[in-house]
């Protein structure tokens, strides 16, 4: 059914992409969420045709959780955020796709991610997950710390932190440095015993794949294991940069978000934790509250 306006559907659609899932979720006009849907990764600078497959998936999911699994796409405005088009040419790749959509409305994961913290006003983001970047939007203006990526940027985040333990407890193996409490817990949790064994199980492995080993550096940290705490101060300290690097721009409200916020945020400088809301709505929120705002600009 269309909105007084004749403009568009009274759902939405958001979709926010990144490296290793496509999440939406289907909203009424009201932005009340009625269904969810995950599919595989949608960062097209890993492949256009995988990300395009999963946008339409995580769609047809969130659709189908909605109750709502006979609506066409073509029917349906959505909202997308995606890792990788900050790059001019995969923007231009995505937006010249021939979507199913009946409009589509395309911006950076981080825009979007700022927009659902900050409930479609103006604000900075801190992001520590797999990767790590800050970002602000302030007087319409995007400004990026970080997002170089996975080994050589990241640094603060769960695959930094994961990077950081391998080589630490490598280290420690080979008696150059003393005992950590995470070689023992590292060890048990590849099922390796020795430092060749946990080379060959580390070796090529993606951000991914390094970010869930960063949890059992937290773990030793807070038992007072003085390796693991140096690690944790020296990436809490990048994301203490960051944030006063954010502050610059004079944003209305800061947010971190991540699944290694929880972890990290205690560890913040006070000055850092003091300048921290916590966020208003998920990312996908602010891919549809990025539609939104689009529309009424035509």
């Amino acid at each position: 059914m269309l909105n007084s306006s004749g403009k568009h559907k009274d759902i939405f659609l958001g979709i926010d992409g990144g490296g290793t899932k496509c999440k939406a979720i289907v909203v009424s006009a009201d932005d009340q969420i009625l269904g969810t849907g995950i599919s595989g990764p949608g960062n097209p600078l890993h492949g256009f045709e995988q990300a395009t497959n999963s946008i339409v998936e995580s769609a047809q999911f969130a659709l189908k959780d909605a109750g709502l699994a006979n609506t066409p796409l073509s029917e349906v405005v959505v909202g997308i955020g995606l890792a990788g088009v900050n790059l001019p040419v995969l923007f231009e790749q995505m937006s010249a796709w021939q979507h199913p959509f009946k409009e589509m409305y395309l911006a950076t994961d981080l825009l979007i991610a700022c927009l659902g913290a900050h409930q479609g006003k103006e604000g900075a983001v801190m992001i520590t997950g797999t990767g790590s970047c800050g970002f602000s939007y302030v007087d319409a203006k995007s400004t990026i710390v970080g997002a170089h990526g996975f080994p050589h940027g990241d640094k603060g985040s769960g695959a930094w932190f994961g990077l950081q333990a391998a080589k630490q407890v490598l280290l420690a193996l080979d008696g150059l440095i003393e005992e950590t409490a995470m070689s023992k817990q590292l060890l048990k949790l590849l099922a390796v015993d020795n430092d060749v064994a946990l080379v060959e199980a580390i070796a090529g492995k993606p951000a991914t794949y390094y970010a869930k080993l960063a949890n059992l550096v937290f773990d030793a940290a807070e038992n007072g294991d003085v390796i693991a705490r140096d690690i944790v101060n020296e990436g809490s300290e990048y994301i203490n940069s960051v944030a006063r690097k954010l502050s610059h721009q004079k944003p209305p409200r800061m947010s971190m978000i991540g699944g290694l916020s929880p972890r990290i945020q205690p560890w913040l400088a006070s000055d850092v934790q003091a300048m921290l809301s916590p966020p208003l709505s998920t990312p996908e929120m602010g891919a549809v509250l990025f539609a939104k705002q689009q529309i009424a600009l035509t």
